[in-house]
């Protein structure tokens, strides 16, 4: 499957969103009802682990993460099946003044048949990062 599958497409557009700190194009990629866990399982940022379901909760988390810093993401891998594709990313946050962090992940992303994400799961260590915080002294 070649570039222009629609999971490859949504996920190409949710990265390139993100990294632009492109709010509404970012929430256009999503169907009406989709998930999204990011990461998967209890966070601060999701203290119950139930992810974020429908546009208002994906505003949300949009707010209160993905727009609270500066991210870069690289894809270091990825694989399609049906309406879907896993990626295997590489994400630094840069908080400003040289301060970063570097996070591995896994990540799902699943489309409907107009191409609209319905299903964003992607799979990192909170832990991992939280030492990184630490160790620059930003938490």
């Amino acid at each position: 499957m070649s570039d222009t599958h629609p999971a490859v497409l949504a996920r190409e557009n949710s990265n390139k969103f993100t990294m632009a700190g492109d709010r509404e194009s970012w929430l256009g990629l999503f169907a009406e009802d989709a998930f999204l866990a990011n990461p998967v399982g209890r966070s601060p940022f999701d203290p119950k682990g139930e992810g974020y379901k429908g546009k208002a909760e994906l505003k949300r988390y949009w707010d209160t993460v993905l727009g609270k810093t500066k991210l870069t993401i690289v894809v270091k891998q990825q694989i399609v099946s049906d309406n879907a594709c896993a990626v295997v990313v590489q994400t630094t946050s840069d908080f400003g003044g040289g301060a970063t962090t570097t996070v591995e992940s896994i990540g799902i992303y699943e489309v409907n048949d107009d191409g609209k994400l319905v299903s964003v799961k992607v799979y990192w260590d909170w832990d991992a990062l939280l030492a990184q915080v630490k160790e620059l002294g930003l938490g």
